[in-house]
């Protein structure tokens, strides 16, 4: 390989590539290559992360046994957290301590809680006593609240100072945090009780007061809020963090606009998942046992209704060996409505997951949907019935197939909406499954409906 020959930002593209494709071959030349994997690391931790993931877990932990704590923490944080507890796990537990604690409180407890439960608690033992509490003060929230996504490191100055005082502290605190976007002004108690930005602190005259600068009684959210609602505040106000209060308003932390982004993007993956029946925190790193507990239920249910759909076909026997024909149709019009009913499904779940349905919508978004499914069963219908009426030399089948295909996408549609809506409103998540039912509602009246249809007009 003429890796070698390549500057480093395309060095780092080509091992990466090579890493998907051929995950061999790159740890051999990175064990060939300490130097450059070395450089690389240094030079961006982003695409030595990428590398890491795509090999297997056992030489990635060589690779970051090899690396100084510091360097090699900056790779571990860049990877996604189930990676990078596949990772440790290959470690021993004081090295992977080590690596741990240079990691900030937040990604530290991210990580932590993807190890095995034997491998969590020897790591945590090898901890200091302080981080060890305060990963396991994280691991207490919700991974989906407003306590699972901040960060404890906050730049945060008494009231009562000037700007200039303000400032000069500030020069103090920027050698142990890297966030100082906002600074958050508290009482005695350490209750929030303003912020003020840096921007503002630097043009503020010296001897101002800090409370002329700072904003008063900010926007705040509770540990227990939910990162949906966390989301939603950093976007409606252009915030790029948001504070973190607990009891009596005693500022504990703060969610920036990076954590509340990917939380979003958690939330949106996990939503398509859980529309098929994947566990939603299901990826790609989880274990093969635990995926398997997760998807077996609602490969189960799936398995009830195909019965389900077999037996209402079964009815028609008599009328399926008049007309073998028939048998070649009915995937067609089962296939358009299971389509057309995940098109409303989708839009109606984004709309939930990002501003949600108000109640007195719900009978409008109801109709919309039934009427797209009229619009575009009128249309497919007529256009699925000339189809069939040419291939098979009979008008009456061509009719059939036409109101058959109608029907289904009439109920398609109405199906579509519906189940995300119902189980909201049953305290259910709403991508629960919904695409399983939806395509039971779609199979029964696309192979029910249709021989039905059959047995009544033929």
């Amino acid at each position: 390989m003429r890796l070698r020959l390549l500057r480093p930002r395309d060095l780092a593209i080509a091992l990466r590539d090579l890493a998907r494709r051929k995950p061999r071959e790159a740890e051999d030349y990175l064990d060939a290559h300490q130097e450059q994997w070395d450089s690389l690391v240094a030079a961006d931790p982003q695409d030595a992360a990428d590398i890491l993931e795509a090999i297997d877990e056992e030489a990635a932990a060589e690779l970051v046994a090899a690396l100084d704590h510091e360097r090699a923490a900056e790779v571990i944080e860049e990877m996604h957290h189930e990676a990078a507890a596949d990772v440790l796990e290959e470690l021993e537990p004081i090295a992977a301590a080590a690596l741990i604690a240079a990691l900030p409180a937040d990604e530290a407890a991210d990580i932590i809680d993807q190890l095995e439960p034997d491998t969590r608690a020897a790591v945590l033992g090898h901890l200091p006593e302080d981080a060890a509490g305060e990963i396991l003060d994280l691991l207490a929230y919700p991974a989906d609240s407003a306590g699972g996504l901040m960060t404890t490191e906050v730049a945060t100055l008494p009231g009562g100072i000037t700007a200039g005082e303000a400032i000069e502290a500030l020069r103090r605190l920027h050698e142990h945090l890297e966030d100082l976007s906002y600074v958050y002004v508290v009482d005695e108690g350490d209750r929030l009780i303003g912020v003020v930005s840096f921007r503002e602190l630097v043009f503020a005259r010296p001897g101002v007061a800090l409370d002329e600068v700072m904003v008063s009684n900010p926007v705040a959210v509770r540990l227990e809020t939910d990162r949906e609602v966390v989301a939603d505040l950093i976007q409606r106000y252009s915030f790029f963090a948001v504070p973190v209060v607990g009891h009596l308003g005693v500022l504990v932390g703060m969610v920036t606009v990076d954590e509340a982004l990917e939380a979003v993007q958690r939330e949106a993956t996990e939503d398509i998942a859980a529309m098929v029946g994947v566990g939603p925190e299901e990826t790609i790193y989880t274990p093969f046992a635990r995926s398997v507990r997760s998807r077996l239920p609602w490969t189960a249910v799936n398995l009830g209704t195909a019965f389900l759909v077999a037996l209402v076909v079964s009815q028609f026997e008599a009328t399926i060996d008049r007309l073998t024909v028939l048998a070649a149709y009915m995937p067609v019009v089962a296939s358009v409505g299971g389509n057309s009913g995940a098109q409303s499904q989708a839009v109606v779940i984004r709309e939930m997951a990002v501003d949600g349905i108000p109640q007195v919508w719900v009978r409008r978004v109801l109709a919309r949907s039934a009427l797209i499914g009229l619009a575009n069963g009128l249309a497919i219908g007529a256009l699925s019935g000339a189809i069939a009426a040419l291939f098979t030399h009979d008008a009456r089948i061509g009719a059939v197939i036409a109101i058959a295909a109608l029907t289904n996408l009439l109920v398609a549609n109405l199906a579509g909406s519906a189940i995300p809506i119902v189980l909201d409103r049953l305290g259910q998540d709403p991508a629960l499954a919904s695409n399983i039912f939806m395509t039971m509602i779609t199979d029964l009246v696309g192979f029910g409906g249709f021989l039905g249809i059959a047995t009544l007009l033929l």
